[in-house]
């Protein structure tokens, strides 16, 4: 098939990807390689010059299947390929990047429409972006701010606070692009200048997330899962290095080919289920204005969100290294107090 005036080879193009639902029919193969086709440009200016892991489903995608915890991980149905794969076409390009633990790796690196429909060929439904790009990897021009509903709160929760966050950015006089996530979720992303590390992001997005819950109740910035409630939660974790969410147009391994939607929030704000947008749908909108075409037309300082932030720094992942001042990586009903110093070093009790 045709992408970009490239010629992609597909082979298998039968295959089922997605099974039928009371919504949509099924999807083959060659169907996932033609939506990505499809809606190759606006997909570039999300993953294009940034490096890119694959989430990659090679027998499709069933109700059921489960996506690989890491790399030892030998029984899960999909997986993430933050390599490139050998064998891949010459127009292939790649960037280096270095994980936290400091090893480093070769990403595939998009630079053209051709490519996101090769990674379809390889199984690929879903890709995950760096927040930068190729001629700088270590300083972000993203900030994303993720939106992500707990058990007992829905998609319009998570839209009723993306409205209280554009209300925050619009006194802040900053440009947020708002998208669903594919599932219950909303992502926010604002282009920022590539000059602070990663770190600083972090914190301009704890603050965020910190004034959102100031605003709205139904917010929380808690990263342990039991200290949550029933509220919607900022992920501000999503902006550390190695840290990556679904790109814009990335398909999400759900009934129905969901795909993640950039949307105007005037569409965002009467959306009322997510799955109306899906691999069937989305194509039909390349016709209209592109929602997200002023995103790359300004980027802004951090230094108004870091000011929203407490200075209090917040728990990072498990597989982090020990981070400065960070607390205790335990669970809070689970700490007990003696059995920790005051720089969240555990000591024999």
């Amino acid at each position: 098939m045709q992408a970009g005036g490239r010629a992609v080879r597909i082979s298998s193009p039968d295959r089922v990807v997605y099974e039928a639902t009371d919504r949509t029919p099924e999807v083959t193969k060659l169907m996932v390689a033609q939506f990505f086709a499809d809606v190759g440009d606006r997909l570039m200016r999300a993953i294009g010059e940034r490096p890119v892991a694959l989430e990659r489903w090679p027998d499709g995608w069933r109700e059921g299947m489960r996506l690989a915890t890491g790399p030892t991980d030998r029984e899960g149905d999909g997986f993430y390929q933050k390599r490139a794969p050998k064998g891949a076409p010459d127009y292939l390009e790649t960037v280096q990047v270095a994980f936290p633990s400091g090893r480093r790796a070769d990403e595939i690196c998009p630079t053209e429409p051709a490519v996101p429909v090769w990674c379809a060929q390889m199984g690929a439904l879903t890709f995950h972006p760096w927040p930068v790009r190729r001629p700088d990897v270590d300083h972000p021009d993203e900030l994303r701010i993720d939106l992500d509903p707990q058990p007992g709160t829905t998609f319009a929760d998570a839209v009723r606070v993306a409205g209280v966050a554009k209300e925050l950015l619009d006194e802040l006089g900053i440009a947020g692009y708002p998208k669903t996530s594919g599932n219950r979720g909303v992502h926010i992303y604002v282009r920022i200048k590539p000059e602070r590390p990663f770190e600083d992001v972090r914190h301009a997005a704890i603050g965020f997330g910190q004034e959102l819950a100031r605003r709205d109740e139904g917010v929380t910035v808690n990263w342990w899962k039991e200290e949550r409630g029933e509220r919607i939660f900022v992920d501000f974790n999503q902006n550390n290095r190695d840290r990556t969410i679904a790109s814009a147009y990335s398909l999400r391994p759900r009934p129905g080919a969901p795909v993640s939607t950039p949307l105007t929030w005037a569409e965002l704000a009467e959306l009322k289920d997510p799955r109306e947008l899906n691999l069937f749908t989305v194509p039909d909108r390349m016709t209209d204005a592109d929602p997200w075409a002023g995103i790359d037309d300004r980027a802004h300082d951090l230094d108004p969100l870091i000011a929203l932030w407490d200075g209090v720094e917040q728990s990072f992942p498990p597989d982090y290294p020990k981070m400065p001042g960070e607390p205790p990586r335990v669970q809070p009903s689970k700490k007990v107090a003696a059995h920790w110093d005051e720089d969240g070093n555990r000591v024999e009790g």
